[in-house]
């Protein structure tokens, strides 16, 4: 068990969203279904959390009520290792949510992810400040990230 796990908040949705992210990504699976009883809160014998985990990071979504709701001041990242990774989960994520700007989405449940290629992150961090201010200006322009597109603002 990993010593420090993100939890999710989820207003009846859990099962459903964890089932979503783990068939997005490899080395994911959920790993247990705890369900609400008598005691509540919840409706007894309804979906109280459920353990995941994606690329074998472990994740909780919990069921607890429409009191709290995602924000993007807290999001996943994604390192993708090429521009067809980026496109899938990018399209996946995005089918009931919204874009945003430098490959920021917010999917169907509301949470807020990063979907970056590490092409980016390596013109970003260029040791000519020239490319690395390109590339970042590129970046400013998009949406989803286009890596030929980056690649062209660079000069490559």
């Amino acid at each position: 068990m990993q010593k420090i796990t993100t939890n999710l908040w989820f207003d009846g949705q859990a099962e459903e969203a964890a089932r979503f992210y783990t068939s997005l990504f490899d080395d994911s699976r959920i790993t247990d279904v705890q369900h609400y009883s008598e005691v509540g809160p919840g409706e007894p014998g309804t979906v109280m959390t459920v353990t995941f985990e994606l690329a074998g990071q472990q994740f909780v979504a919990i069921n607890g009520g429409p009191e709290f709701s995602f924000t993007e001041a807290i999001s996943l990242s994604v390192d993708c290792a090429d521009q067809a990774e980026v496109d899938r989960l990018w399209a996946r994520l995005t089918e009931g949510g919204e874009e945003g700007p430098c490959g920021w989405l917010k999917d169907r449940y509301g949470l807020s992810w990063q979907i970056v290629p590490r092409q980016l992150t390596e013109l970003l961090n260029d040791p000519d400040p020239a490319r690395s201010e390109k590339a970042m200006k590129a970046m400013l322009g998009m949406k989803k990230i286009d890596v030929q597109g980056l690649l062209d603002a660079v000069g490559r």
